[in-house]
């Protein structure tokens, strides 16, 4: 009896299902690495857990490490509130992180946790070019909305959401962990669709160049910009907004 005993209690241990990734939870596998199953299908970390090699400030000429910082492992976006005016009386200029690569059909994986009452996000589908005209530091692109939704002081709409598709379409069922926790997101865009990952669950779907996804886009605030939902070679973008963000184990796999 108690060998058998050992033994159930072995296989519950290391069973495959005992440790899968579901936001703040530990899965055994070091931040900011490749498993060597991600390795053979051909994932690519996009941060090294060290140093901002290969991402860039939109519309600046080099990263305000007053509001971009690399902390134990982590990327950390500085809430404005904490930053330091110049010796002028200034605040230090701020733009967007955007990767130097450029993507058209991938699958993004990556961690994040918000501050209490905090709103940030990741965007895709980026022209820089689009984005800069008229001196613009914030990327024009499609958004993964991330936010504290229980804590936000303001009403949110659907669309405003956690893991929505910002300003276009809800996400529906996501179940963010609270603000301070961590929560493993999905990004993916192949051809005209897209998806929308939160903690394990598909929370959004969409289809580019229907009538459904062409009305939505024709009623947001984004029709002023007519080129804004054709699909793209895109850059990756962590959102400045004025609030406290981390991120964390940020892959890409190309797909075709």
């Amino acid at each position: 009896m108690k060998q058998a005993f050992i033994l159930l209690f072995a296989v519950w241990v290391l069973s495959p299902g005992c440790g899968t990734h579901r936001g703040d939870q530990d899965n055994g596998v070091s931040p900011n690495t490749l498993t060597q199953a991600e390795k053979d299908a051909g994932w690519q970390l996009l941060f090294d857990g060290g140093t901002l090699k290969g991402w860039k400030a939109l519309g600046l000429d080099s990263i305000p490490q007053a509001y971009w910082r690399v902390e134990e492992g982590t990327i950390h976006k500085v809430a404005r509130e904490k930053v330091r005016p110049l010796p002028d009386g200034t605040m230090p200029p701020t733009c967007d992180l955007m990767t130097a690569d450029t993507f058209l059909n991938f699958e993004l994986s990556f961690e994040w946790k918000i501050s209490p009452a905090g709103n940030s996000g990741i965007k895709y589908n980026v022209s820089e070019k689009m984005s800069t005209a008229g001196g613009g530091t914030h990327a024009l692109g499609f958004e993964y909305q991330i936010i504290d939704d229980t804590g936000y002081p303001e009403k949110l709409e659907p669309w405003q959401k956690t893991a929505a598709l910002y300003a276009l379409v809800p996400s529906r069922g996501a179940q963010p962990n609270a603000a301070g926790k961590w929560n493993s997101g999905r990004i993916v865009l192949k051809g005209n669709h897209g998806e929308h990952w939160l903690n394990g669950k598909k929370v959004v779907e969409y289809e580019l160049g229907t009538p459904r996804f062409d009305s939505l886009f024709q009623h947001s605030k984004y029709h002023i910009h007519p080129h804004f939902a054709e699909k793209r070679y895109g850059h990756i973008v962590l959102q400045d907004h004025s609030d406290d963000v981390w991120f964390r184990n940020l892959k890409i796999l190309k797909i075709q």
